[in-house]
């Protein structure tokens, strides 16, 4: 495992990842979250991860993230996870890291393997392998939590769960009681207040 390099140009990912997700992701309006909880503003990420810009935004700040930190592979459930953790694993490769990538079914397929942990070469297993569980938009934390018990049943050691938008609504406090390190590239409130 090498460790990730900084990626020492000029340019401020943070702030173009901001008014990315601002202008394409951001909203007001009542809306039911995955967590059961209403809400009056919401997050939809997907337009901002799957864009060229927020894509390599995203890469960015979470390789700076876990910039020195012992981390083999990067994932989590699917779908929000799966564009994250692409764009980290380009990020890290340009980087000249090498970490890789998988997501977690939310429930197993119905057939081949069957398996709920995907994107593992032949052979490739995720025991004893440190892992970052990274996710687009986190309210509970219930989604990641899902991802979580799936990475343990496979001997993964989880290092920390990531996120690009913590909605500030216990997260934090949920993933304290299981012992998981949580970091949030941005806030709700950074949005709400701009």
């Amino acid at each position: 495992m090498q460790p990730l390099r900084r990626d020492t140009s000029r340019h401020d990912h943070r702030a173009e990842l901001f008014e990315l997700i601002r202008t394409r992701s951001f909203g007001r309006g009542k809306i039911m979250l995955a967590s059961g909880r209403e809400s009056d503003f919401y997050f939809d990420l997907r337009p901002t991860t799957i864009h060229p810009a927020g894509a390599t935004c995203v890469g960015e700040l979470i390789c700076d993230t876990l910039e020195g930190m012992a981390v083999d592979y990067v994932g989590g459930l699917e779908m929000g996870a799966v564009p994250i953790a692409t764009a980290v694993v380009i990020a890290s490769h340009r980087r000249g890291g090498n970490l890789q990538a998988f997501f977690v079914r939310k429930k197993p397929k119905e057939h081949g393997a069957r398996k709920l942990v995907e994107g593992l070469a032949k052979g490739e297993t995720l025991a004893g392998r440190n892992v970052v569980v990274v996710e687009d938009t986190t309210t509970t934390g219930g989604s990641s939590m899902q991802a979580v018990r799936a990475l343990r049943e496979e001997g993964a050691n989880i290092v920390m769960v990531l996120t690009i938008v913590d909605r500030l609504e216990g997260a934090k406090e949920n993933f304290e009681a299981e012992k998981l390190e949580f970091r949030a590239l941005f806030t709700a409130d950074e949005f709400l207040k701009a």
